[in-house]
């Protein structure tokens, strides 16, 4: 079988064929499904395992103790002899898995051949094809839970734990500064505990996956965002617990703890960190310093962990295999998710790539997962491709003729939403009207002053004097009308969505590169929102992760609405969710690598999380189960201590923290009416259409933003991230 090792002495890593481990009473044989990567833990051993013997001395103290203590009892070359073998032999990696039960030793009737089981421990849940596991360190899996999150079972264990020992109660208020993966499961853990949570971490990426598990702020440690809102959350007492889950050199994690603690708080010290106590400062408020040791009562007991002795419950409610059983639980009836922290899954014959990735710093993960073989890909790891787009510059029109039009639909979005715009603009001619009905082509001609009006697309789209057409049907037909226009040499607006599938995507793309014709636009015009615009211009430019939070109280729909046709017309959010990722993503100036999708069951609502190149994340909730008499969008964009406000484009603000002191700007004044750019959107593409220059939306952003609209349903499909393929 393969095993993941390492050289301590040269830091090898290396995917090892050793034999398979003997099924010795007492314990079970487990074939591995997922392991988990402790981002913590083992990156810390492995880079330890890469500096030079110098370097290692100084990151282990206690083992130099250990050497000096040897020489002076064995001696000098002795010592030398045991401390270089020890060194350069292969030790083993990981310590928390999922897997199946294979074979049952003697002495265990608790499971049997098949049962599927989570494991522990640093010698017995390895990162290996097959492990033996003592009794005590494994537990079985509820039904219904997926074997890649009952891999997390250990870590959960150890976050549990802490919060034990932390002893909170319902409505308290506690920090946990680090919110790596440890971190993020004593978040919700505590949340789940009825306690609220403020969290510490300078990364904002984790800051804002933490808020979205449930934590109520979360801020870098070094700003006055934390101790605000402390302060904010306990008047000003401090919290009543502290969780430090970072580790590191540094000893601002204590410090921050003294500083924010109230009197005779308890700070819990779950990770590895510096634990230099200030005396004054946990001397005077009469701080509980605890220490959570690993998983729980029986760790490094040997009776207890290898020979199967379990402490009586009476005496000892809840030892490691209860925890472990107890976080399973919890995961198995949705009290704490841990799907949000997967940030890669890596077949297991990559491990040893894996691993440099993650220490070189190319893959950034809260949590990394082994998938053993057997295991199926496609539904853990789903894929949308962003298609490469072929772009030519287009010839520039001859200036001083008025831009002809046609539309082809004139419901009720064209007949209030563009039509009235474009009808009084100078320089636009509106040609035709195509419709299905007779009737409804000669009411918009009536109501536009359309030059005519038709139910014969062809003759349309073969009239040489149209230089744009509009398409504006029913979602199902945008991308084939779209491909029919591109092809006949037009320019295009088409209202969203531009395409339901990846395969009218790729055939829309398709028409591109055989017309040479990218005079393409698709009708996200929230962007071009005067309001927006001018907050953006004032938020400025960033150097940071963003953190954006979007919340869409769409409403629900009228009974018979055709937007509620989803075998022909697609869901709701495939029609209307690329205005919001459109959005998103020009606030960000990037478009999206990965799309996470979540949904209660029996309604419509949606959590779309999207992850951009630079770790900056965007959280959409789309929601039909709110209150109509609230806003239908607001949006909070959160980077280098700024933060801009758009509450349903009536209103705008921008708050900033700098050197000089705080500053505000709030829109003057209320517009007359809510204006979501639908004019400026169209003032741009009649410019674009005349002048030939280029169109106001990159075709390129406008086909990722389609790819993750469609990777929201493969999510969902899926229930695992999605991975946008060829996204920049």
């Amino acid at each position: 079988m393969k095993q993941v090792v390492q050289n301590y002495k040269s830091g090898e890593l290396a995917l090892l064929d050793v034999p398979v481990p003997g099924c010795k009473p007492g314990g079970v044989l487990v074939r591995s499904a997922y392991s988990l990567i402790s981002t913590g833990t083992e990156l810390m051993k492995v880079s330890e395992a890469g500096m030079s013997m110098v370097g290692k001395a100084r990151s282990r103290p206690d083992q130099v103790a250990k050497v000096v203590q040897s020489v002076a009892v064995n001696g000098v070359p002795a010592t030398y002899r045991k401390v270089m073998g020890k060194l350069d032999s292969y030790t083993p990696l990981g310590y928390s898995l999922c897997g199946v039960v294979e074979q049952v030793g003697a002495g265990v009737d608790d499971v049997k051949v098949g049962d599927l089981v989570a494991c522990a421990g640093n010698e017995h849940a390895l990162h290996a094809e097959l492990n033996w596991v003592p009794k005590n360190l494994y537990a079985r899996v509820p039904d219904g839970l997926a074997p890649r999150h009952a891999a997390f079972g250990t870590v959960g264990s150890i976050a549990l734990q802490g919060v034990r020992q932390g002893e909170s109660r319902l409505g308290e208020v506690a920090l946990v500064i680090g919110l790596g993966l440890i971190g993020q499961l004593v978040v919700q853990l505590l949340t789940a505990s009825g306690v609220r949570v403020v969290g510490a971490d300078p990364d904002p990426a984790r800051c804002e996956l933490a808020e979205r598990l449930g934590a109520a702020a979360c801020g870098d440690p070094a700003s006055a965002a934390v101790e605000s809102a402390v302060a904010e959350l306990t008047d000003g007492h401090g919290v009543d617990q502290v969780y430090l889950a970072a580790g590191g050199g540094s000893n601002q994690p204590v410090e921050l703890a003294a500083r924010l603690c109230r009197d005779r708080g308890r700070v819990v010290d779950i990770g590895k960190c510096r634990l230099d106590l200030p005396w004054n400062a946990y001397y005077e408020k009469e701080l509980d310093v605890r220490f959570s040791r690993s998983y729980g009562p029986g760790r490094y007991d040997p009776e207890y962990e290898l020979e199967g002795r379990d402490y009586p419950i009476g005496y000892v409610r809840w030892t490691e295999r209860r925890n472990l059983a107890c976080f399973l639980d919890l995961v198995a009836r949705g009290g704490v998710d841990v799907e949000p922290l997967v940030s890669h899954v890596a077949d297991f014959d990559d491990a040893v790539e894996t691993y440099r990735s993650l220490k070189d710093g190319e893959l950034k993960a809260v949590a990394v997962l082994f998938r053993y073989p057997g295991q199926e890909v496609q539904a853990e790891a789903p894929v949308v491709a962003v298609p490469a787009v072929n772009v030519r510059q287009s010839p520039v029109r001859a200036a001083g003729t008025p831009v002809r039009l046609a539309f082809v639909g004139a419901g009720n979005y064209a007949s209030s939403m563009l039509l009235p715009h474009l009808a009084r603009r100078d320089g636009v001619e509106l040609s035709t009207v195509v419709t299905t009905t007779a009737l409804s082509g000669a009411n918009a001609q009536r109501k536009f002053g359309f030059t005519a009006a038709t139910t014969d697309l062809d003759a349309v789209l073969g009239d040489e004097s149209v230089d744009a057409v509009f398409v504006v049907t029913r979602h199902s037909s945008h991308a084939e009308l779209t491909r029919k226009a591109l092809l006949a040499g037009k320019a295009v607006f088409v209202e969203k969505p531009l395409a339901l599938t990846e395969d009218e995507l790729a055939g829309v793309l398709a028409a591109v590169e055989e017309s040479g014709n990218d005079r393409l636009q698709v009708g996200f015009n929230r962007r071009f929102a005067p309001l927006l615009q001018e907050a953006r211009k004032r938020f400025g430019a960033r150097t940071g992760p963003a953190s954006l939070r979007y919340l869409v109280n769409a409403g629900r729909l009228d009974h018979g609405s055709w937007y509620l046709r989803q075998d022909t017309e697609g869901s709701r959010f495939a029609g209307e969710g690329g205005h919001f990722i459109d959005t998103a993503s020009w606030l960000l100036e990037a478009d999206p690598v990965s799309v996470y999708a979540v949904a209660p069951s029996g309604n419509e609502d949606l959590q779309v999380v999207l992850r951009y190149p630079d770790g900056s994340t965007a959280t959409i909730s789309y929601v039909t189960t709110g209150s109509s008499g609230f806003p239908k969008e607001t949006l909070d964009l959160i980077a280098d201590g700024k933060v801009l406000r758009l509450d349903d484009f009536v209103r705008a603000s921008v708050f900033a923290d700098s050197g000089a002191g705080r500053k505000r700007w709030v829109s003057s004044r209320l517009p007359k009416a809510r204006d979501k750019g639908q004019n400026a959107e169209l003032a741009a593409f009649v410019k674009a259409v005349r002048t030939g220059g280029p169109m106001p939306v990159p075709l390129e952003s406008l086909v990722a933003t389609t790819a993750a609209t469609l990777a929201v349903q493969a999510g969902l499909a899926g229930g695992a991230p999605v991975t946008l393929t060829g996204a920049r």
